[in-house]
């Protein structure tokens, strides 16, 4: 890394951390012995989070990207400081699911078609106005909310999971939920159009919908695992059942389409805080990972 990037990288880590948007340097350490199936021992479910895995790389730089774009009309040197926080972020979510990535194909879970596939369907949204590409964002952030919400406060769904790559998905949640707000609050500067906000649901969901589903086929297909038919049963129940953990998201979405909508009308700062302390605290989970504290 050159000196520019260097002290660049420095200046964005500490704008951020002064509004509570820390971009924190985590390098997650894989373990060989990991379980194959990370969640509940179960090859539809664990396969369905190696294909987000996939999408997240080049579905965070669509995010700041679109964030990018209207960057120099911004005044308040807050809401400079929330995006820097933002873009630092998802930079290193990005790198980190990369890693991540490599170990599960490394392992035979090729998780590189989800990545074509999802920037593919990115590919449609970046064909639409600038603004309606932030109104894109601004939804997909509300839905990874909630997932991160649901992530963190899902006992059940913790207890299943692999404790140690485990750990990635609760670091990424945390951050997601730091930083909620920024993308809706740019959004808000340029100029929302609630139209524009309705009309995201339809357009993300055409654009990456088959992918993410044809990814999730493909790897099950290929795993072997689409002809158990009891792996496939309880796989689809622990997602989409009647209290499986996607359909638990769902009723967080209408939120997002009244026209005084406002991230932080769902306060989740007391659950940040919470897992900032049982992550980075004094005696944090991660803090032996964390490599710029501040």
């Amino acid at each position: 890394m050159n000196a520019v990037n260097r002290i660049g990288t420095k200046v964005r880590r500490l704008a951020g951390a002064t509004v509570g948007i820390p971009p924190r340097q985590v390098d997650f350490q894989f373990d060989e012995d990991s379980p194959r199936y990370m969640y509940a021992d179960n090859a539809t479910a664990s396969l369905f989070f190696a294909v987000l895995s996939g999408f997240f790389p080049p579905g965070e730089m669509f995010f700041v990207e679109s964030v990018r774009h209207y960057r120099d009309r911004i005044a308040d040197e807050k809401l400079k400081a929330q995006v820097s926080g933002f873009i630092g972020q998802e930079a290193i979510h990005s790198r980190e699911h990369e890693r991540l990535n490599a170990f599960l194909t490394a392992r035979g879970l090729d998780t590189a078609p989800a990545e074509r596939a999802v920037k593919a369907g990115l590919w449609l949204l970046s064909r639409l106005s600038h603004r309606q590409q932030l109104a894109c964002t601004t939804f997909m952030e509300h839905f990874t909310a909630a997932l991160a919400e649901q992530l963190l406060t899902d006992e059940a769904f913790r207890s299943q999971a692999d404790p140690e790559l485990l750990k990635l998905w609760e670091w990424h949640a945390l951050e997601e939920l730091e930083h909620k707000a920024v993308t809706y609050d740019v959004y808000n500067l340029v100029g929302n159009a609630w139209h524009q906000r309705v009309l995201s649901l339809p357009l993300v969901v055409a654009s990456l919908t088959p992918p993410l589903l044809a990814s999730w086929i493909w790897m099950m297909i290929r795993e072997g695992s689409i002809k158990d038919w009891r792996d496939l049963s309880r796989g689809v129940s622990l997602l989409l059942g009647r209290k499986g953990f996607v359909t638990r998201i769902l009723p967080h979405m209408p939120a997002f389409f009244t026209r005084r909508f406002h991230p932080d009308q769902h306060d989740t700062s007391s659950l940040e805080q919470e897992w900032r302390e049982k992550l980075f605290g004094k005696e944090g989970e991660m803090l032996s990972l964390w490599r710029n504290p501040i």
